[in-house]
């Protein structure tokens, strides 16, 4: 019976532990972000995720982490698109609304923003940025990357079959 003394307090910080850890929150860092339905960019989109949506980790399967979003729906999603940081914009101690799109938040998120751009140009006024600009404005639908994908027999290296 002593052992079992021992033991009963290991087994409740275990059970503490696996209970945190599934109710662990995280954090979008990128501007608009999928979940997936398996874990691989080529499994079927089940909803859309924006900057600093908070989403709960269920668990991880290598670069991915399978989510629950606040409106329930659960999938898959690149672990390089979440952090651990609660994003919140903030005016002093109160949160604010704000009209900035999801592409400024996320790039202020990140430290740059349009000053810091003008001044990199201003440091750097030899680079040709016309084909950077060019690529910002080029929007590559899912079934467009999955149509380049299959065209090039490209076979993912997680989650499986396409």
């Amino acid at each position: 019976m002593r052992g079992w003394r021992r033991v009963w307090p290991l087994l409740l910080i275990t059970v503490a532990v696996i209970a945190w850890a599934a109710t662990q929150m995280q954090s979008v860092q990128v501007r608009n972000g999928q979940l997936r339905e398996r874990p691989s960019f080529l499994g079927k989109v089940t909803a859309q995720v924006a900057y600093g949506d908070r989403m709960t980790v269920l668990s991880s399967s290598g670069a991915w982490t399978k989510v629950r979003n606040s409106g329930g729906v659960e999938g898959w999603i690149h672990t390089s698109a979440l952090t651990e940081k609660k994003v919140v914009l903030r005016s002093g101690s109160a949160d604010v609304a704000t009209d900035a799109s999801g592409e400024e938040l996320a790039l202020a998120g990140k430290g740059f923003n349009d000053e810091v751009e003008a001044q990199f140009r201003e440091q750097n006024p030899d680079v040709d940025y016309t084909w950077v600009d060019r690529m910002e404005k080029v929007i590559v639908t899912p079934a467009q990357a999955g149509d380049f994908l299959n065209v090039g027999g490209v076979q993912p290296r997680e989650g499986g079959v396409r």
